[in-house]
């Protein structure tokens, strides 16, 4: 990491720390996980957030349940949410009447995304014959539609799939050309790879926020095996904490709170002012951050 913060209580009292946090919520799949999420949701609201999220399954097969989560977020909450938007599986005219039903509904925020194959995670990509071809293409036609705030992925550790990292920032670069307010990037565990690749985003005179993706360690087998076929990095020092602790839930809860807090304060002393956390629909972890960095 890039410098470790010392003092941490020296973030907390700095009540004047213009500090935004957004989270990320995924569909629930069953009633009592959709208790679960409305839960999660209102523990976390009181923060204020900048926004909420919520993710779109592989070729749109959340479709109607992120777009009712989306709509009840806003019209319960009064928080701005944004709904996922992918190109897989669709054709321009199908994404195009995802987009209008949002706007029907009164949301204007999108996070867009090209998607992952359905044959998984680092299988080529085939977009649909007849649809967008990546996510340059999908802002264009989101734009295209309305007044729309949109938001876009990067990758701090390189997209799988790019060739090259001029390639990786070119493309970055296009999707915000084409009108994205911002982009949030995949999770990582290590700063450096944050640092270098704002280094990179900022040769390339991108001036658009970049919002640092932080992932609070709920499981770690199970976010380690998703970290690999993202193309996210575990580092050595990480696997190391958590190495015996599968059925010591409390140790383990105890050392996640530790590494994300690490991460998030060396983050804000080094002067990020956003943050989007990837809550897995649970509150717990991200509340307690949420209050270690002076949230209320």
């Amino acid at each position: 990491m890039r410098k470790m913060n010392k003092n941490i209580s020296h973030i907390t009292r700095k009540n004047n720390l213009d500090l935004k946090i957004s989270f990320e919520f995924f569909p629930p799949k069953s009633d009592a996980a959709e208790e679960r999420f409305w839960n999660s949701l209102h523990r976390l609201a009181p923060l204020n957030p900048s926004f909420v999220s919520v993710t779109y399954g592989a070729g749109g097969s959340t479709r109607e349940r992120t777009l009712r989560m989306v709509s009840k977020i806003t019209k319960d909450t009064g928080i701005f949410a944004a709904a996922h938007l992918t190109c897989v599986g669709a054709s321009k005219v199908e994404v195009d009447e995802v987009v209008k039903g949002y706007a029907l509904a009164g949301v204007n925020r999108i996070v867009a995304l090209r998607g992952d194959s359905p044959d998984g995670i680092g299988e080529k990509f085939i977009p649909h014959p007849d649809g967008y071809k990546n996510a340059i293409e999908l802002v264009t036609g989101i734009q295209k539609l309305g007044d729309f705030d949109i938001s876009v992925a990067a990758y701090p550790e390189k997209h799988p799939q790019s060739p090259t990292w001029n390639d990786d920032i070119d493309n970055l670069k296009r999707k915000i050309d084409a009108g994205a307010n911002r982009a949030i990037t995949q999770m990582f565990f290590d700063n450096d790879d944050y640092w270098r690749f704002m280094e990179k985003v900022e040769k390339a005179g991108i001036t658009t926020p970049i919002i640092p993706g932080i992932q609070p360690i709920h499981n770690f087998t199970q976010i380690s095996n998703f970290a690999k076929r993202c193309g996210t990095s575990i580092p050595t020092w990480l696997e190391a904490r958590f190495a015996g602790l599968e059925d010591d839930p409390e140790t383990h809860s105890l050392v996640a709170a530790a590494v994300a807090a690490e991460q998030v304060t060396e983050l804000v002393e080094n002067g990020v002012r956003e943050l989007h956390f990837y809550t897995m629909n649970r509150s717990n972890l991200v509340l307690a951050l949420a209050r270690l960095l002076g949230q209320r």
